[in-house]
């Protein structure tokens, strides 16, 4: 069973920085690309990173050059460290696993998201 895990999310101040990481299990993590999809409160769902099973990286121009993805297949895990956080980034964010090894594609599994929240 594909299990994903979101943690590191929380209250952070405007200017801040947090780091998401994502426990995969239930496949072989390294054969498979990863994304994080973040959703803001009242607010429909909006891409933020990919990653493919190589270590190719995409981002959203909102976060480019702020938020940096990676992974470490040893681990199974997935990370998504945020620098310069804005209170626009404030939203829970969800761990994605693709269909096949490279971004984009479809997302088949979705974690159960991790909440960020950047005000002051």
């Amino acid at each position: 069973e594909v299990q994903l895990v979101e943690s590191g999310g929380g209250l952070v101040q405007p200017g801040g920085s947090l780091r998401l990481s994502c426990a995969a299990s239930g496949f072989t993590f390294s054969n498979y690309a990863m994304s994080w999809v973040r959703q803001a409160p009242g607010k429909g769902l909006e891409w933020v990173s990919s990653i493919s099973g190589g270590g190719s990286t995409s981002y959203a121009d909102s976060v480019k050059g702020r938020f940096t993805i990676s992974r470490d297949n040893a681990k199974n895990t997935l990370y998504l460290p945020m620098n310069s956080l804005k209170p626009e980034d404030t939203a829970v964010y969800y761990c994605t696993k693709l269909l096949g090894a490279a971004a984009p594609d479809a997302m088949d599994y979705w974690g159960k998201g991790t909440l960020v929240t950047v005000s002051s």
